[in-house]
C-alpha cells in the first residue's frame, strides 16, 4: 500500500511515520503534489501554528492540491483544523472542506486549562443523536469498544456539525471526529492512543477499499 503523509509546517509528524512504521508501512513523507495524488491514501497529521501552516501550503498550492484528492484522506489534530472552513488562530481561512469555524477554547472555571491536555472519552455520534434512525456508524471508529479514550493535545477545537461523527467533552462538547466524502478526520492523536489509536489507523487503511 502506498500510503503518503503530507509534510508541511508543523510538528509531530514524525510520531504518525513511527505509528505507522510499527504497523508494518513504510510510508513517504512529502510535499510533491504528484506523490500525493499517486498515494492509494494520504494523511495530513500535526501540530502548530493554523495561519503558519496554511502559508506554507498556500505557497507551494498543496491547499488546491488536498481539497481535490478522490482517495481517503486523514485529517489529525491540526489537520483536522486545516480542513474546516476558517481558524481563529492566525484569523486564517483553511482549506474548506468542512464548512465550519475553528474556535479557541474559554475557560470557564478557575480548573479549566488551556491546552487541553490528556486522556478523553469520545462518543460516537450515534450515541448522541439516536432520533438519526438512518444513521450508520463510520467505518473509522468501527472496533472501538463501548467507552474509547484517546489522547488530546489542542489549544482549539471545531463545534459540533453536520460532519461530526464523534465528540468529546472539555469546556464544552465538540467534535473529537468528522467525515465527509473521502474525507475523515480526528482532533486526537491515534498515534498516541494505544490499542484505541492503533485500531483507528487500521480502520483508515482499510479505507482503501470502502472509497
Amino acid at each position: 500500500m502506498n500510503v503518503a503523509i503530507v509534510k508541511y509546517n508543523a510538528g509531530n509528524i514524525y510520531s504518525v511515520v513511527n505509528a505507522l512504521r510499527r504497523m508494518g508501512i513504510e510510508p513517504t513523507l512529502t510535499d510533491d503534489a504528484e506523490l500525493l495524488k499517486k498515494a492509494d491514501c494520504v494523511l495530513f497529521p500535526g501540530q502548530g501554528h493554523a495561519a503558519e501552516a496554511m502559508d506554507y501550503l498556500r505557497a507551494r498550492r498543496l491547499d488546491e492540491v488536498i481539497r481535490d484528492l478522490k482517495q481517503p484522506v486523514f485529517g489529525i489534530c491540526v489537520g483536522q483544523q486545516l480542513l474546516c472552513k476558517h481558524s481563529e488562530e492566525g484569523d486564517t481561512d483553511c482549506i474548506g472542506i468542512f464548512d465550519a469555524e475553528v474556535k479557541r477554547f474559554q475557560p470557564q472555571r478557575h480548573e479549566d486549562k488551556v491546552p487541553c491536555m490528556g486522556w478523553n472519552e469520545i462518543r460516537s455520534k450515534e450515541l448522541r443523536s439516536k432520533e438519526l434512525r438512518d444513521y450508520q456508524p463510520s467505518p473509522l471508529l468501527e472496533g472501538l469498544g463501548e467507552h474509547p479514550y484517546v489522547y488530546f493535545v489542542h489549544s482549539y477545537y471545531v463545534p459540533i456539525c453536520e460532519e461530526t461523527i464523534a465528540t468529546a467533552d472539555y469546556i464544552l462538547p465538540y467534535s473529537a471526529s468528522m467525515h465527509k466524502d473521502n474525507f475523515y478526520t480526528c482532533q486526537f492523536h491515534p498515534e498516541k492512543s494505544g490499542k484505541v489509536g492503533e485500531k483507528i489507523l487500521e480502520n483508515f487503511l482499510s479505507l482503501e477499499f470502502k472509497v
